[in-house]
């Protein structure tokens, strides 16, 4: 054989080998459970690095086959209105995002209190939930639990779900860190994106399984964006050398699912695979290595074939 030709072999080889393991992913459901009949899967889809219109992006999301959209709550009255108009017309679901900016806590948190109560009591549809980006890495505890007392409170008047995110630089950024909220906040709900934790700890968290039982309890939401022990997304979690990490993030959700079916409860899960620079690039180009749409849209569906609902 020669060299063209063993290449060509060895393409076609690999090609099969990798279709073969996402299949077996994508297919291979959880262990049955005693399923409330209530469970639901909501699905949705990331603005973030959409270049155009809110309605072009809105249309877009539908004819993909997402359920509705996660987006930052608007603060003007012309972008809420813009907002709302879309996801009439394409009949879409909405989650919020809400955080505050400023490095100074007492102004971080009273922006975060608008933001997040304008969107719990000014949305003109309902929202699936809110996701928190809490406040600041280095905000002290006591600092922090104002946000969760804040948003428990807001939760309970409202009957919104309000997750905080498991987000680097943000309050929940470190698995250990995560674990002492949780264990002092009995209320606290989770954001999942474990992507996040993996980079921090340089590792698939093999080392912590009792702060991820315990994570995984409180969990509301997932962003499911599979990351590794060198950064926060792989390149394509269609590759096959991506195939440990990839199951590791499905074998943490399979268990989220689990709880959320014995409970009769509402999942919903954020394909978040970003744009340059989440997405890696080629040196002076920047070209992305992968196509950000095509691979949430693959993990969208991936999700969709293993938790049928």
């Amino acid at each position: 054989m020669d060299r063209r030709n063993f290449l060509q072999a060895s393409g076609s080889a690999t090609t099969a080998l990798l279709l073969s393991s996402l299949e077996a992913i994508a297919s291979a459901n959880p262990p049955k459970s005693n399923m409330n009949n209530n469970f639901k899967l909501r699905l949705l889809a990331t603005n973030w690095g959409f270049e155009g219109t809110l309605d072009a992006y809105c249309a877009k999301v539908k004819k993909e086959g997402y359920d509705g959209i996660e987006i930052w709550w608007p603060m003007e009255k012309k972008d809420q209105d813009t907002l709302f108009t879309a996801l009439k017309k394409h009949e879409l679901e909405v989650g919020f995002l809400c955080a505050g900016s400023d490095s100074n806590y007492q102004k971080h948190f009273d922006q975060f209190v608008q933001m997040v109560d304008a969107a719990a009591h000014e949305s003109i549809q309902r929202p699936l939930y809110i996701n928190c980006h809490s406040g600041k890495d280095y905000f002290s505890y006591e600092q922090g639990k104002t946000f969760m007392d804040h948003t428990t409170a807001l939760a309970k008047s409202t009957g919104i779900k309000i997750c905080h995110e498991t987000h680097r630089s943000r309050l929940l950024y470190a698995a250990p860190v995560a674990r002492y909220y949780i264990e002092n906040n009995p209320d606290l709900r989770i954001t999942f994106d474990v992507s996040h934790w993996c980079n921090v700890h340089e590792s698939l968290l093999e080392d912590q399984p009792e702060t991820l039982d315990m994570t995984l309890n409180r969990v509301d939401h997932i962003h499911a964006r599979i990351g590794h022990a060198e950064g926060p997304q792989v390149n394509d979690p269609r590759a096959p050398e991506w195939e440990q990490a990839v199951k590791a993030h499905v074998t943490w959700w399979d268990k989220v699912v689990e709880l959320k079916k014995q409970k009769g409860d509402t999942l919903t899960v954020l394909t978040e695979f970003g744009p340059p620079d989440y997405m890696p690039t080629l040196p002076y180009t920047r070209k992305p290595l992968a196509d950000q749409w095509a691979v949430n849209v693959y993990m969208m569906q991936l999700l969709r074939n293993r938790y049928p609902a």
